[in-house]
């Protein structure tokens, strides 16, 4: 098997890989983990080394272990993974739903005045933030959060008053 030399970009990767190893471990708080965090990132190295401007390797992957770390973070908090032994509890959502539930979601969102649904609708169902919503509908942040509490608890309050036994079909 052929070393690359020590030179050459490969070689001075794998003179590096003790260290980055170290780095992306202590990161990630796990070996298995850190390992996962060093592959990708020596992936991304590797397919963009076009951007590397021939400075300090060491550091330039570093920034990408950090950077690859901190987008790993906020991709878990945005869309969090529950281990299967802490899922055994939670409820499995039935596939059969009640064929009202969806006329009574309209009727309830209709009930609601026009600010309040171009709140709820702007945050809840087009994925908006609350400056993005205040800034559309041209108000302050804290009137989009109070119109959006409002909304949500007239919503629940009509459901709940509705308050339809679904029919199922025994199993």
């Amino acid at each position: 098997m052929n070393l690359p030399d020590d030179q050459s970009f490969e070689g001075q990767m794998l003179a590096l890989l003790p260290a980055l190893r170290r780095f992306a471990r202590s990161l990630a708080r796990s070996d298995a983990d850190g390992e996962d965090l060093l592959q990708d990132s020596i992936e991304a190295a590797l397919s963009r080394r076009g951007q590397w401007r021939g400075l300090n390797l060491r550091s330039w992957l570093l920034t990408i272990i950090c950077n690859r770390h901190r987008n790993g973070l906020r991709s878990r908090t945005r869309h969090p993974n529950v281990d299967i032994e802490e899922a055994k509890d939670v409820a499995a959502q039935d596939p059969v739903s009640d064929p009202l539930e969806r006329t009574r979601l309209e009727a309830a969102l209709n009930s609601l005045p026009d600010e309040q649904r171009a709140v709820l609708m702007l945050v809840v169902v087009e994925g908006c933030s609350y400056a993005e919503t205040a800034t559309l509908l041209d108000l302050p942040i804290g009137t989009v959060m109070s119109r959006l509490a409002r909304a949500r608890q007239k919503v629940s309050d009509y459901m709940k008053a509705e308050n339809i036994v679904p029919l199922r079909r025994p199993k």
